[in-house]
């Protein structure tokens, strides 16, 4: 029966991965759930191109602006570029695989692939990682044609790819510095090193010039969020430490399954220890994927990793393990993997049904929780302003509190308002704060959202606007017991930046010393 499935994958490699693009496409039409926070953050910088943004590339944001451009503002065209990237990753991967072990090894890559939960969710979610997995893996496609087939015009190519994939993430820097490791390490091809690796670099420096020239102009704050998310400000215990490992270590379990990660770690590792007996094929994959997944795995116990930091670096380690399986190791455990892996994948799609068949939507066994509310949310905001003022769309819309719920509501409310948000802190932590405040709607009127009451609303806030009132307490869908307070800014007669407050009061300090 599976060698029987394995052919029939080698013979029509395209019908799998458009099936599966069916599948998908169907998910993604009749699932019903509302944007995660980042998606909606996402749609909103796709309302104001740029050549980068506070904590990302500007991929993302240019994708989902075509999309909307071309479909209009609904949470199946935000999605859509996923599930169209997803379909080009899939091919890409299985032709990579194929390149490197023949038919059979890109037949059991593609399984392997599609068995694995966090493919289903980079085919849903439109975040960073769908155009970064895409791009990454069509990079190590032309690399390996530039490298083993000796396609010059490859070089380009995968400089192009790697280019793409800078502008969807920071992360994609692995790519030239692997590769430069690789090169260093293979004494047949360092003489690549003196005219086709300048030249890969040379689209990936083109795309870097933008983003550079950007942070420049904004104080380097992407530079300054990128660093914070490493190194620890105080003394941990070493209790911190296991829980981060542990907590890290069951996240990637359950994104890749946990037959295929224990497999695909167990393959890694063999790999590193015998590096010097690899061919340089091996070494190529175990460079590019699974020795970066291994240095992750070792800064997650130092410090707190985030669960999707790894998911490219799986790609390599992927193949290596169709590899293994093609040349005859871990024969029956590769099957129970696989088994496991597709139950956890056919649970993930049908997870909806499932929690509504078991009664447990909304309760604390339902991760889709956080795909609900906004629209519920909106709908009370919305009739609150449409009593309070009947024509709405000359108003704007202000946020205290997390920068989800500036761009939900910007996305659920129906004007789609521009929105705005107050950071009482008086410090750049979103790229609400790197865009200026609302002083085009100077003498205009806005609504203020906020968890809140009336008290402890800033005082300059409510100063700089003629009238200030409370309009409505709106029930907090997400949190039961919790609530949000609707008021009514009239009249804006100025804004009062509290991140321009915070720097002229730091600067009126440091006089005065």
């Amino acid at each position: 029966m599976a060698e029987k499935i394995l052919r029939w994958i080698e013979n029509y490699p395209g019908a799998v991965i458009l099936a599966a693009l069916v599948v998908r496409g169907g998910f993604l039409l009749a699932n019903g759930l509302d944007l995660i926070g980042d998606e909606a953050y996402y749609w909103d910088w796709s309302r104001w191109p740029d050549w980068c943004y506070y904590s990302k590339p500007p991929m993302v944001a240019w994708l989902i602006g075509l999309s909307t451009w071309l479909l209009g503002d609904f949470t199946v065209a935000v999605r859509m570029p996923a599930l169209l990237l997803g379909a080009v990753f899939l091919w890409f991967f299985y032709a990579t695989a194929r390149a490197f072990y023949g038919a059979r090894g890109g037949a059991l890559a593609l399984l392997l692939i599609l068995a694995t939960p966090i493919n289903v969710l980079a085919n849903f979610l439109m975040t960073i990682d769908p155009p970064l997995y895409c791009f990454w893996i069509m990079a190590i496609y032309y690399l390996r044609r530039a490298l083993f087939d000796g396609q010059a015009r490859a070089w380009l190519w995968a400089g192009c790819a790697s280019a793409a994939a800078l502008l969807s993430k920071q992360a994609a820097l692995a790519l030239p510095a692997m590769l430069l490791a690789f090169l260093l390490t293979d004494s047949q091809r360092r003489h690549l090193l003196k005219k086709e690796f300048p030249l890969y670099l040379l689209p990936i420096l083109i795309a870097a010039v933008p983003i550079l020239w950007w942070n420049q102009q904004h104080d380097w704050v992407m530079f300054g969020h990128s660093r914070s998310h490493f190194g620890n400000p105080e003394p941990v215990p070493l209790t911190k430490h296991l829980q981060w490992a542990r907590d890290f270590l069951l996240y990637q379990v359950l994104l890749v399954s946990p037959g295929i990660f224990a497999l695909l770690l167990l393959s890694s590792l063999r790999a590193a220890f015998n590096f010097g007996k690899l061919g340089a094929k091996q070494r190529f994959l175990l460079l590019m994927g699974p020795a970066l997944l291994l240095g992750v795995l070792l800064l997650s116990f130092l410090q707190k990793a985030q669960g999707n930091w790894p998911m490219p670096f799986y790609f390599t380690g992927l193949i290596l393990l169709a590899g293994e399986r093609w040349a005859g190791y871990w024969q029956r455990s590769f099957k129970y993997a696989l088994a496991f892996g597709f139950l956890m994948v056919a649970t993930t799609y049908a997870l909806p049904i499932l929690l509504q068949a078991f009664n447990l939507q909304n309760t604390a066994l339902d991760p889709t929780k956080r795909f609900k509310s906004w629209r519920e949310l909106a709908v009370d905001v919305h009739f609150e302003r449409l009593i309070s003022v009947p024509q709405v769309e000359d108003t704007f819309l202000l946020a205290l509190g997390h920068r989800y719920l500036a761009s939900e509501l910007a996305f659920y409310l129906p004007d789609h308002p521009r929105a705005y948000r107050f950071e009482t802190s008086g410090e750049v932590s979103s790229q609400y704060e790197v865009w200026p405040g609302p002083v085009e709607y100077v003498g205009k009127n806005g609504f203020i959202i906020a968890e809140q009451t009336a008290e402890s609303v800033p005082v300059v806030l409510v100063g700089a606007f003629e009238r200030f009132r409370f309009l409505a307490e709106i029930a907090n869908p997400d949190r039961p017991g919790a609530k949000y307070y609707l008021y009514l800014g009239e009249n804006l007669k100025y804004w009062p930046d509290p991140i321009k407050r915070r720097a002229d009061k730091e600067s009126y300090v440091a006089s005065d010393n």
